[in-house]
């Protein structure tokens, strides 16, 4: 037996076309279609969506103490 494997996406009109097959004109061949698992795609955005909030956006990041330009 002979096994030749090609993924293919199914076209809008529920079709799928197969073409350059390694057989002659006239052989009989068994054709079996099995959906191929899909893989998760890794989350490239984890906090995506989620809610954020900022309390006071235009104040210092660090106390005015902190600061060595002042010292």
């Amino acid at each position: 037996m002979e096994l030749h494997q090609v993924q293919k996406t199914v076209l809008p009109n529920g079709t799928i076309l197969i073409e350059d097959l390694p057989f002659d004109v006239g052989e009989k061949v068994n054709v079996t279609i099995v959906k191929s698992e899909q893989r998760k795609a890794a989350n490239r955005y984890p906090l995506r969506g989620t809610p954020y909030r900022y309390d006071n956006p235009f104040g210092s990041a660090a106390p005015i103490e902190d600061w060595e330009v002042l010292k």
